[in-house]
């Protein structure tokens, strides 16, 4: 077969179809229920998303298309795998993995937010991940009790 017949993959198209892994905490993966209802979600949505790109006809469209998709798939196939559903927090007497914690700063600026799972962690809906450094420091803390954190004390007001 002529070399003019065959579509040799350029460099820029290979370049964009071998994305890197995405990362993979070595922390254990912790998640709510509604987390884990979320990865599934997630999954189904990457592995839609792949499939859809192995019906396009070109085969450097069809990889740069598929590249995404079978990333996000990689990754969520093992947080799927490794995932520990945490029952929810029996009291509200202290800080706790899918606690909700109220606190005050310093400057008098009150923050809640819900203790959760790495990959359901979203600070600007009101959820922080168990390992940030925030979550760490209230984890096992009383309401009324009081952290160090950059600089700032933060007391909490209240746990639900």
């Amino acid at each position: 077969m002529a070399v003019a017949f065959t579509k040799e993959e350029s460099f820029e198209t290979a370049s964009e179809t071998l994305l890197p892994d995405r990362p993979v905490s070595p922390h254990p993966n912790l998640v709510t229920e509604a987390g884990l209802k979320a990865l599934e979600l997630q999954f189904q949505q990457a592995r839609e998303a792949y499939d859809a790109a192995n019906t396009i006809e070109d085969v450097n469209e069809r990889r740069r298309h598929a590249a995404n998709p079978l990333r996000d798939l990689r990754y969520l196939a093992a947080r799927l795998r490794t995932a520990q559903v945490m029952p929810n927090p029996t009291s509200a007497d202290v800080v706790a993995f899918g606690s909700t914690v109220t606190f005050r700063r310093d400057d008098g600026r009150v923050q809640t937010y819900r203790i959760v799972g790495e990959d359901e962690a979203d600070p600007k809906a009101g959820s922080i991940s168990y390992v940030s450094p925030v979550a760490r420091l209230l984890m096992g803390k009383a309401a009324g009790d009081a952290v160090e954190a950059g600089g700032q004390e933060l007391e909490i007001i209240a746990i639900a």
